[in-house]
């Protein structure tokens, strides 16, 4: 098996996490300050349980409305200056990309666009 990442030579098979370890499947724990959980951990109990909570009564995503994306959406609002006041929720960051890139070509009115990759 090839790993395309270049932060390691061969793959490690994490097979658990918790808070802001993650451990392997030799039982390695590692410290995670990389992965798409940082901000809250791996499998916080109050994250955990909103998920078991809303899957218990209607697994979706962003797609649909409903009443929590309508408060979360005031709630966020209403911390930004007036002038922010539209909130566009996606369902992953390669949709989250091409929002962004959709937006900056309509805000500038210029296809082009330069990629900076390092």
């Amino acid at each position: 098996m090839r790993s395309l990442s270049l932060s390691y030579r061969e793959p490690i098979v994490m097979v658990k996490g918790h808070m802001q370890y993650m451990e392997d499947h030799q039982g390695i724990r590692y410290l995670d300050g990389v992965n798409n959980v940082a901000h809250v951990g791996h499998c916080h109990p109050d994250v955990v349980a909103a998920g078991q909570k809303q899957m218990a009564l209607l697994a979706t995503n962003t797609r649909y409305l409903s009443a929590e994306h309508v408060q979360y959406s005031k709630d966020l609002l209403s911390t930004f200056p007036p002038p922010l006041s539209v909130c566009v929720f996606t369902c992953s960051g390669s949709e989250a990309n091409e929002l962004a890139l959709r937006m900056a070509r309509a805000f500038t009115k210029k296809p082009e666009v330069i990629v900076v990759d390092w």
